[in-house]
């Protein structure tokens, strides 16, 4: 796809520059990332995440991608896991209470109930979610998830899935690392590209019925 809508919005994915695209390797996992709360490691060109508890196991990156970023990559779960793929972007972390501070977090077959969602961290009084009964444990799915000035969106295999308006977003220049997160499960992440979102404005009508 050359392009992603979403509402009154067009994004120009052949237009919104490159701004992370490094294949997963022991040397870029030890140059380019940070593991908190859980265990990380690269393979096989791909990166590997298990977390056995009920709370973020993150991984993240440790230069900052100030602006609207989009997260484009592959995922799946490892059997037996068969629950939560996570990301997250304008992405910040508190050293001094080793807890995830101001986030957007979006993932796939999430909230305890089979559900794909995004969620506004560290408050979490911004949730939404809508079930994924599509999902199927150990399958591989094209995710793209990002947000412009607040509007979250995720985006699997090529269908938007939900969107979200924030009222107040995150500072985007002040919180801007973008991660993953394994949330009492394991995951396997490959070909991850950070792009920034290049966006035009799209009008929207109906046509007229009646």
């Amino acid at each position: 796809m050359s392009e992603l809508l979403v509402m009154h919005k067009r994004i120009d994915l052949d237009g919104s520059p490159v701004l992370y695209d490094r294949p997963f390797s022991a040397q870029s996992f030890k140059d380019d990332w940070e593991v908190r709360n859980s265990n990380w490691r690269c393979d096989a060109g791909a990166l590997w995440g298990t977390n056995p508890l009920p709370g973020p196991g993150v991984v993240m990156t440790r230069a900052g991608f100030p602006g609207n970023v989009l997260m484009d990559f592959y995922a799946q779960t490892v059997l037996p896991s068969t629950h939560d793929i996570d990301v997250m972007w304008n992405l910040s972390w508190d050293e001094a209470t080793h807890t995830r501070g101001p986030a957007y977090v979006a993932g796939v077959q999430g909230w305890w109930d089979g559900k794909i969602g995004i969620e506004k961290s560290p408050q979490y009084k911004l949730v939404a979610t809508t079930p994924c009964p599509w999902f199927k444990p150990g399958q591989e799915y094209h995710i793209q998830a990002g947000s412009i000035d607040g509007h979250s969106f995720i985006f699997v295999d090529d269908v938007l899935r939900l969107e979200l308006l924030d009222p107040d977003p995150i500072d985007s220049q002040r919180h801007n690392r973008v991660g993953f997160e394994a949330y009492q499960s394991m995951i396997r992440i490959r070909n991850l590209v950070v792009r920034q979102i290049v966006w035009e404005k799209r009008p929207q009508a109906y046509a007229k019925e009646f």
